[in-house]
């Protein structure tokens, strides 16, 4: 779906000014039934912001949102964020709430929160800086002019007082600081306003000294992921510039006829390029700032393709302490101390899978055959540099460091890459223990963690080989058949034998880990374990299309339905004393939900479980939403707030807070003195009128 700018957006409104969800609240009148009797009760457990759960849930959601609405048969043009549950409920669930939700959440860390360093700061913004002898703050203006020019968005039509970062801290208060601006800035014909909010971001600060001033690598690896995808999505085709309509890209040199400009519109195109300008500082700061030698116990650069992991290894280390310096409006780091030296699972895969969606987009290697020439277009010198050439031949012995996007990328990607395979795989046992302290591999395997580094490991091969990633990283191509790919290929395999052979239980159900030299977890099995198994399963059956692994997803998700589905409040237990939804646990079973329906859904004569009906998995996919992420009340719910993106409008003389009459209240009106950002919380799940 074409998204339009603020203004177009808030003038184009229906003439309805309120509108009910269209769906009964859980516990209100229904049915004639008293609000007082048994409901579902989905309290918030947790409100502090955990960057990497809620950036990978984001993630997920909008994989789960318009692509997979849209390849699913819906035509996004008919999704209206005021006309609810059309044109059909998970239709308007998945298109607009799943998707939009993941979208203004990320703009609320990366421009609005102050959840991290100034880009102004960013080595590549200082570079330019003093390259041109400017004064910082003029340098970053400047740039961002000359990225409004390259996608034809107005200058003048800037967000105000933004707050780009380039490197994000691992959690903080999501509660606002100040009272968020809801005056009026443009009124419309039929009552409704835009809030000053909305294109002046200066209320929307989290308070500073309530930040996890840590650089951990899946928190800022999560919000990367969350840039990739969007960048990906913003920059992915053309426009023309009088109409704004998008337009397919044919050459790489479409936008320099006059009509025609870089981005899928003028809007999209200037937050696509905003998201890469942030990546490319924060690649180049991680690589030449935040890698651990463990030889030397201190921070230094990464080495990138010449990296070799017999050396010594060199990798992201799990904690590094932030001591800022400079003003509260535009903070930098004074100081790096490593908290924490080991190297995580978790925050090794939550690095290589956005290393590896946004090499999709920088690849500019020859050799590759499927590059998609808007992002050759974007990456051709204007308004980003091209590829060092030395980087993108047949020839590893020759390259150099550069600092263009592609090279910062490759050089992270690939080190990263070599020590999930050094350090975290398990030669002998075929799998993937959780950590590392730099000598001594440990003997844990999660089966989460292992699930998903199949994932992110099956976007690697993809890019690696050249084949597209990003909404279309289910698509089939020919590989170019990399070493790098084979290896990630052969990794991807072994971990898929290995949960079938040692994680799989006879009721269909998989251990929570296990321990090498020990066996499998007796403990009761999670949610959480279930989902990343057949993450991983679906990943090892797309990348190497043995349909055993498909086999094998397909009975673990039988009998996670069976085993944890609660048929009459509609609800996942998570298999734990008391259930809890954390932004992990929701992320993974919103992509759990989108392979079920792309890939192992019943579709062959012979192919009969119920919980695999198309139909089953829909409804479960509405009522997760329905109940736990929006829940049942406006004060229950994982989704604290939300903004005009799904239809809570603002409407002048009326009393603000709920317009839409659903279960989200708009940000100001959320809790605390001031209102709470659109994030997710971590949620209890109680049935019934007392606790489970």
């Amino acid at each position: 779906m074409k998204r339009m700018p603020w203004k177009v957006m808030a003038t184009s409104a229906a003439a309805s000014l309120l509108l009910a969800s269209g769906c009964s609240a859980v516990g209100e009148k229904e049915n004639g039934r008293s609000a007082e009797a048994p409901r579902l009760h989905v309290p918030v457990a947790d409100d502090h912001f955990d960057t990497a759960g809620n950036m990978f849930a984001y993630s997920e959601f909008e994989l789960s949102g318009e692509p997979l609405a849209e390849g699913l048969g819906l035509d996004l043009d008919t999704l209206d964020a005021r006309k609810p549950d059309e044109p059909t409920k998970f239709d308007y669930t998945a298109g607009i709430e799943s998707y939009e939700y993941s979208e203004e959440a990320m703009y609320e860390v990366t421009e609005k929160s102050g959840l991290g360093l100034h880009l102004i700061n960013g080595p590549i913004a200082k570079q330019r800086a003093e390259q041109r002898h400017k004064p910082a703050d003029e340098a970053l203006a400047d740039r961002f002019y000359e990225l409004a020019d390259s996608v034809g968005y107005p200058r003048e039509e800037i967000f105000r007082n933004m707050f780009p970062t380039f490197i994000e801290y691992a959690g903080g208060d999501p509660h606002y600081a100040q009272k968020v601006d809801t005056d009026v800035y443009a009124e419309n014909d039929d009552g409704t306003y835009v809030p000053v909010y909305q294109v002046d971001f200066q209320s929307l600060r989290w308070d500073r000294g309530k930040m996890d001033k840590v650089l951990t690598p899946s928190a800022y690896g999560g919000v990367f992921l969350k840039q990739a995808l969007w960048a990906g999505d913003f920059l992915g085709n053309f426009h023309q510039k009088d109409s704004d309509e998008e337009v397919e890209a044919k050459t790489p040199n479409d936008d320099q006829s006059g009509n025609v400009a870089l981005g899928v519109s003028s809007a999209d195109g200037m937050q696509g390029m905003i998201l890469t300008e942030q990546i490319w500082n924060k690649l180049a700061f991680i690589r030449d700032h935040l890698f651990y030698d463990a030889k030397q116990q201190a921070l230094t650069k990464a080495a990138g393709s010449r990296y070799d992991p017999s050396g010594g290894f060199v990798y992201l280390p799990h904690a590094v302490e932030v001591a800022e310096r400079g003003s509260e409006l535009a903070p930098d780091a004074a100081k790096l101390v490593v908290k924490d030296p080991r190297s995580l699972l978790e925050d090794q895969w939550l690095m290589l899978w956005p290393a590896a969606e946004f090499f999709g987009m920088t690849d500019q290697r020859p050799e590759n055959k499927n590059q998609n020439p808007a992002f050759l277009a974007v990456f051709d010198g204007k308004p980003f540099p091209k590829a060092a050439k030395e980087n993108v031949d047949a020839d590893p012995a020759n390259d150099r460091v550069a600092d263009d996007p592609y090279s910062v990328n490759r050089d992270v990607l690939l080190q990263v890459f070599r020590n999930i395979d050094a350090m975290h795989f398990n030669e002998k046992a075929g799998a993937f223990v959780t950590e590392h302290d730099g000598r001594t591999q440990g003997n844990r395997v999660d089966t989460f963690q292992a699930g998903y580094t199949m994932e992110a490991l099956r976007i690697f091969e993809r890019a690696i080989d050249g084949m597209p990633v990003g909404y279309a990283s289910g698509e089939s191509a020919k590989g170019l058949g990399t070493p790098e790919g084979k290896r990630a290929l052969e990794l991807i395999r072994r971990q898929a034998d290995f949960i079938m052979h040692n994680l799989m239980r006879k009721d269909g159900l998989v251990a929570n880990g296990y321990t090498i030299g020990q066996g499998p977890d007796q403990d009761e099995p999670t949610l959480l374990a279930q989902l990343g198994a057949i993450r991983g399963l679906t990943a090892a059956f797309l990348a190497t299309k043995d349909e055993a692994y498909r086999d094998a997803a397909r009975l673990v998700y039988e009998a996670m339905d069976r085993h944890f589905w609660d048929q009459k409040w509609h609800v996942y237990h998570t298999g734990e004393t008391e259930d809890k939804y954390t932004p992990w646990l929701a992320g993974a079973l919103s992509g759990v939900f989108r392979v079920a329906l792309q890939n192992l859904n019943n579709d062959q004569a012979d192919e009969t479980a119920k919980s695999l009906d198309r139909e089953t998995i829909i409804s479960r996919y509405v009522d997760f939403y329905d109940r736990i992420v929006d829940g049942p009340t406006l004060q229950e719910g994982m989704q604290a707030s939300e903004f005009w993106d799904t239809g809570d409008v603002y409407i002048k003389g009326k009393k603000l807070g709920n317009t839409d009459r659903d279960h989200v209240p708009q940000v100001q009106a959320a809790g605390g003195p001031y209102g709470v950002a659109p994030v997710l919380r971590t949620v209890k799940v109680n049935v019934g009128s007392g606790n489970k």
